[in-house]
């Protein structure tokens, strides 16, 4: 039972273990679709086939009808995988419409096939023990203290026990970063995105929306509560929409968000922490999101509270924004980008790295509490939809009114139907550790400065020669880190090189200045988080974006977001 252990945190619903031999298959359930019977192991008719899931399959209902010869002994989303690889063997992956990690076992010939989604939104990690044995499971802490080697298993992909390697099973057009030439249509896109978003209503659970008063949080809400009713979900639960906001008193994010959840009439729950609530739960944070990372930490902590205080109120499931930036360039630093050529190149390797950010905020900072996130931005059709556009459409030209993802904000700017206020759908990008307030991340700075010499950053380059820290901040998250994870292969499996304001390192290679300002916040990217303000009041001078934007603008300070696992 050592799995069960270590991730009961992530499905407090139920614990199921299975052995045949030497394989040994665990799960800690989440239980969202059929709670009453999907329990797991999930098995085929005659229980060769067992397979343990973390995820939703959105499509499992039309994969049952293409598999009428077979019976199912749950309504669980998840009840399609075993029936699917006894059909179509390795090759059904790309059939799921979902997010997932699965490990299969077919014990009529004792091999295994272990795949994770396309883009990585569920965890997942790969071991190999002295012994030979080969371990899986949803975090790090299931591996570290049994494997000698341990690393990321990288998303869409699929691990074969018979080939004894991996493969890349997500080949879509974007992933060898040609240049798209299809004309930017918003009704194409929009539609496409509320596609998305419709398909993730698909719960037996109470569940509600994370609304940051940004503009992608705040399409997820318009869009789902534009479309929550006649679905099941409301049968079940009522047609008002819950939606949920974190943030230090007075924050942008608070402001906004609560001006937003009344516009759409959601029953709107207001969640405040404080700089020393923050920094208290810091060791608890990197604990149980299994990183270093600067950025990460710094958004996964309000997250992190705020997931507990959502699960209390009874919540099993939220659908989140997360993935925008990425796709649109929305990140402010993309306001130098040199050409359409290297913003699309730079918009697929913010994507290939998702699952060590964002989606690993996303997920294991909801898990910890038990609670599911789900991402909409990030469904596999919607992508290629948004990702074969000419990426001219995206650049970010002050001049015409095209600010930051201006392709998705004008996809959604209906004047007879409007999704949402004029100023909202047109607010600036705030990274969400710099939205729910400025001073969450002058607070951590100053706490880090109180705990790290100057004497040990001049030695931090003998102490951590991997992914040497440059920052006080970082060096505090890198001692906690390494007493939880000691091993190299978990500071192996951290992100490293250069950044500012959420960068790649290729990236930083736009302006000179940023190499001297190396910074994740969104702040960092000097010269465009104040004067993408002043490009905006300019423009509303003009006429070209509402005055009403400009009067919302928050406040501008001085430049300065269910486990399983198997042991074979």
């Amino acid at each position: 039972m050592f799995f069960l252990r270590w991730l009961k945190h992530r499905g407090p619903d139920w614990s199921g273990l299975y052995q045949c031999g030497d394989f040994y298959l665990s799960h800690q359930r989440l239980a969202i679709i059929d709670p009453a019977s999907g329990d797991q192991p999930l098995f085929n008719e005659d229980q060769a086939i067992v397979v343990t899931v973390n995820g939703e399959i959105y499509n499992h209902e039309e994969l049952r009808k293409r598999l009428p010869n077979h019976k199912f002994r749950t309504g669980s989303d998840c009840d399609v995988i075993a029936h699917l690889y006894e059909e179509y063997g390795e090759n059904f992956v790309d059939m799921l419409d979902g997010m997932f990690s699965f490990v299969l076992l077919d014990t009529r010939d004792n091999s295994f096939i272990v795949a994770r989604d396309a883009i990585g939104i569920t965890p997942l990690y790969i071991g190999w023990g002295l012994d030979g044995s080969v371990w899986i499971s949803s975090e790090l802490k299931g591996l570290n203290d049994d494997c000698e080697h341990f690393e990321c298993f990288p998303p869409g992909h699929l691990y074969s026990s018979k080939s004894g390697g991996l493969r890349r099973w997500y080949n879509p057009p974007w992933f060898c970063e040609a240049i798209p030439s299809t004309p930017y249509d918003p009704l194409v896109l929009r539609r496409a995105f509320e596609k998305a978003v419709i398909k993730r209503l698909m719960t037996d659970v109470p569940f509600g929306v994370l609304l940051s008063g940004g503009l992608d949080s705040s399409l997820v809400a318009a869009v789902t509560a534009r479309h929550l009713a006649g679905t099941k979900a409301t049968r079940q639960w009522g047609a008002q929409l819950h939606s949920f906001c974190v943030g230090l008193e007075n924050s942008p994010d608070l402001k906004a968000a609560r001006e937003v959840a009344d516009y759409l009439g959601t029953v709107h729950h207001e969640f405040h922490f404080t700089v020393q609530d923050g920094i208290d739960a810091i060791e608890d944070v990197i604990y149980h999101i299994e990183t270093y990372d600067v950025t990460t930490i710094r958004a996964s902590t309000p997250m992190f509270l705020m997931a507990r205080k959502i699960k209390a109120l009874g919540v099993k499931m939220v659908i989140s924004g997360e993935g925008s930036d990425e796709i649109f360039g929305g990140y402010l630093y993309f306001h130098k980008a040199p050409n359409k050529e290297e913003l699309h190149r730079e918009t697929c390797r913010k994507i290939k790295a998702l699952h060590q950010y964002d989606c690993l905020r996303a997920n294991k900072a909801t898990s910890a509490w038990g609670l599911e996130a789900r991402v909409p931005f990030l469904d596999k059709d919607f992508i290629n939809v948004a990702m074969a556009i000419d990426p001219e459409w995206k650049m970010i030209k002050p001049g015409q009114g095209h600010i930051e993802k201006w392709v998705l904000r004008k996809a959604f700017d209906d004047e007879e139907h409007p999704y949402l206020p004029k100023h909202i759908l047109y607010r600036q990008k705030e990274q969400f550790s710099d939205g729910v307030g400025y001073s969450w991340i002058d607070g951590l700075k100053a706490h880090a400065a109180q705990h790290v010499t100057d004497k040990m950053m001049q030695n931090a380059e003998h102490i951590f020669p991997h992914n040497t820290p440059t920052t006080k901040e970082a060096y505090y998250y890198r001692m906690i880190f390494e007493r939880f994870f000691p091993q190299n292969s978990a500071r192996l499996s951290v992100p490293g090189g250069a950044s500012v304001a959420c960068s790649t390192a290729k990236a930083v290679e736009w302006d000179a200045a940023w190499s001297n300002n190396l910074d994740p916040s969104g702040r960092a990217a000097l010269g465009v988080h104040l004067s993408a303000y002043e490009q905006q009041a300019a423009l509303a001078n003009a006429g070209v974006v509402p005055p009403k934007i400009i009067e919302t603008l928050p406040r501008m300070l001085e430049v300065s977001a269910s486990g399983l696992a198997i042991h074979s």
